[in-house]
């Protein structure tokens, strides 16, 4: 069964030169080939501000890419997310898009602050593919995958994404060319399935 997929390209250097866009690419082409519909959103190409104020994240955003990705986003049943890690967690820039995008009103139902808010993306799986200078086990280990859980359990799941699944490619710069196709064929069949 074809599913709606949106990709959401968090690497801060919008140049296309990184692997993390082959990755992007190849799990796109894969996705494509067995039918689903797919739709990317590159979060360096977009032109939006850091929120600064409590009262500017209560306000909905003004019309710029921030609504189009909203759009995106709920057309999606299933997102997946690129990111490189950067001093341990994701990039500033997919950090303040995060914030942006899920505002009150859309991510999270708004009304009395003393009550529990309904999560207003439920119904939708997503995927995180991070990848790092460091082997990946050292950071799902020793580290605790701190960042990726951050991502998981309090931004993707507070607002209603579930099953949340993470793909984890460590030591990026020592790949060979080998091990950097095997990654993007595991990616490419991540993709057919839409998962």
């Amino acid at each position: 069964m074809s599913k709606k997929i949106a990709i959401i390209q968090g690497h801060p250097d919008p140049s296309e030169s990184h692997l993390n866009f082959s990755l992007a690419e190849a799990y796109k082409a894969g996705a494509e080939a067995a039918g689903h519909e797919v739709k990317v959103i590159t979060v360096a190409k977009l032109s939006f501000a850091l929120l600064t104020s409590e009262e500017e994240f209560d306000k909905h955003p003004p019309v710029t890419d921030i609504q189009g990705a909203q759009d995106v986003i709920k057309w999606a049943e299933h997102i997946v997310i690129f990111y490189p890690l950067w001093l341990g967690t994701m990039p500033a820039i997919l950090k303040g898009f995060w914030e942006q995008v899920l505002r009150p009103g859309y991510a999270l139902s708004t009304g009395d602050r003393n009550q529990w808010p309904k999560k207003l993306l439920s119904g939708r799986s997503a995927r995180i593919v991070v990848t790092m200078g460091m082997p990946a086990f050292v950071y799902r280990w020793f580290y605790r995958a701190h960042s990726l859980k951050n991502l998981e359990r309090n931004i993707l799941s507070f607002s209603g994404f579930a099953p949340i699944r993470s793909t984890l490619i460590g030591a990026v710069q020592n790949l060979s060319e080998r091990q950097r196709k095997v990654w993007l064929d595991k990616v490419y069949r991540l993709g057919q399935k839409g998962q």
